[in-house]
């Protein structure tokens, strides 16, 4: 897919150079003859670089670069300017801007300049999910973790951000379903506006319609002023609906309205109101069965359905567990003003064997109580409160038919895959050939497993 640039620059000859210079460098090019047509284009269009001059027509290249920021901060904006104008230049770049170039300048050091900048666009982008320098910098939730399954769904977080789809995220209780989704958002074109959360299951069936599309006075009894939905406090932004699946099907069918249709109606109101919001949605239920047992409309589900997040146990990926213990020590010894702790290897050990049931929010509390427990510098096993007798027994599984499906095909694989290497002396390539798999494929197991 190609790369867009938007040149705004008010001398046609030199956006017509400019813009054959950079067509035939393989990028996608948009012009605007001046400021006011510049920032409309900035709000219609997805840009992956703005080119801008500084004096400007109708608006400057400084309004140019506030439009930018105001609709995406990570796109990044290069100033072209005069000689006498370098101080405002400067100015632009303390504001936000990538870097500026004076005129006349040579067109090779320009596409140098562009191709840095979404190479930087793009660093910034791949990590800001994973990287605290950057979650801090810009005030996101910050997603910890190293394993494969946690950084392919940064991937489709980065990926599905910048569209208008509808996203469904599952997981078991506990895996921070409300973190991805927030990050959904604060990468977004919507970052600036409102993210509304609303717990489904938390909020009775007969108040949960008035909720989310609000009422007029008078529309039922105790209704003594009009107040706004959640669709309306979420206006240009995001909605998040967590544990969706506790909707009861009578508001199902309303709530597929207003995604659809992009319009709700109050309760006891005469007239549907537009909307534009962005919905997210979470569930630890299985919603398929859901719908196969009618508790569930199937025509929700599919809409809501667009882009499917599985957000992985913590058990399924263990070594993650490791960083998330050091993150939740250093936030916990702030909180509780206390010096940080080390974890002796055993008390590691015990929680990177242990199931977590709980995912990562029992691991959060399990450190919070450690952190309270322990008196001296090093957290040991016997300030980890773990419920061991709920741990199912080796060779034995708890749970659901998939999870016992998927622990009994992990362990068959395990087992297949040591059989396979100790035939070959450890050759992987031909154990490779002997299973029937890629050599990147066995090389995954490997490290998933644990295999030395």
């Amino acid at each position: 897919m190609k790369q867009i640039i938007l040149i705004v620059e008010d001398k046609e000859s030199m956006s017509q150079m400019l813009r054959e210079a950079l067509e035939a460098e393989g990028y996608g090019t948009l012009l605007a003859k001046d400021g006011a047509e510049g920032i409309r284009t900035i709000k219609e269009e997805r840009l992956d670089l703005v080119l801008t001059d500084l004096k400007l027509p109708k608006k400057d290249g400084m309004e140019i670069l506030g439009a930018v920021r105001e609709e995406n901060p990570l796109t990044p904006v290069i100033i072209m300017t005069a000689y006498g104008s370098i101080e405002t230049a400067v100015k632009a770049i303390k504001e936000g801007a990538f870097d500026f170039i004076t005129k006349p300048f040579d067109i090779d050091h320009l596409l140098v300049l562009i191709k840095r900048a979404i190479e930087n666009q793009r660093l910034i982008t791949e990590n800001i999910l994973i990287k605290e320098e950057f979650s801090s910098r810009l005030g996101l939730p910050r997603i910890i973790g190293k394993s494969p399954k946690i950084q392919e769904v940064a991937r489709n977080i980065q990926k599905v951000a910048q569209t208008k789809a509808t996203v469904l995220i599952t997981g078991e209780s506990g895996t921070g379903k409300e973190l991805f989704a927030r990050a959904i958002h604060y990468i977004s074109p919507r970052k600036d506006y409102p993210f509304v959360p609303i717990n489904c299951a938390a909020i009775p069936a007969g108040l949960l319609e008035s909720e989310l599309f609000g009422h007029e006075k008078g529309s039922f009894t105790g209704a003594d002023s009009r107040r706004l939905g959640k669709f309306e406090l979420a206006q240009k932004g995001t909605i998040f609906f967590d544990e969706i699946g506790e909707i009861d099907t009578g508001l199902q069918a309303k709530l597929l309205r207003a995604i659809q249709e992009g319009e709700i109606e109050r309760l006891g109101g005469t007239k549907p109101l537009k909307t534009d919001v962005r919905v997210v949605a979470a569930s630890n239920k299985d919603l398929e069965a859901a719908v196969i047992q009618k508790t569930f409309r199937e025509d929700l589900y599919y809409r809501l359905n667009v882009f499917p997040i599985r957000i992985p146990a913590l058990r399924e990926r263990k070594e993650d567990i490791p960083l998330l213990v050091e993150y939740f020590i250093k936030k916990y010894s702030v909180d509780l003003k206390t010096d940080e702790k080390e974890v002796s290897a055993d008390a590691m050990r015990l929680m990177t064997e242990y199931g977590w049931k709980g995912n990562v929010r029992e691991l959060e509390n399990t450190i919070e109580r450690a952190i309270i427990l322990c008196e001296g510098k090093t957290v040991t096993p016997e300030h980890i409160s773990l419920n061991l007798s709920l741990q199912p027994k080796k060779g034995h599984t708890s749970g659901s038919l998939e999870d016992t499906a998927k622990e009994a095909q992990r362990a068959a694989e395990e087992k297949r895959i040591k059989e396979t290497l100790e035939t070959t002396g450890g050759n992987k390539s031909r154990a490779a050939e002997m299973l029937k798999v890629s050599y990147k494929t066995l090389l995954t197991k490997i490290k998933d497993y644990g295999i030395d």
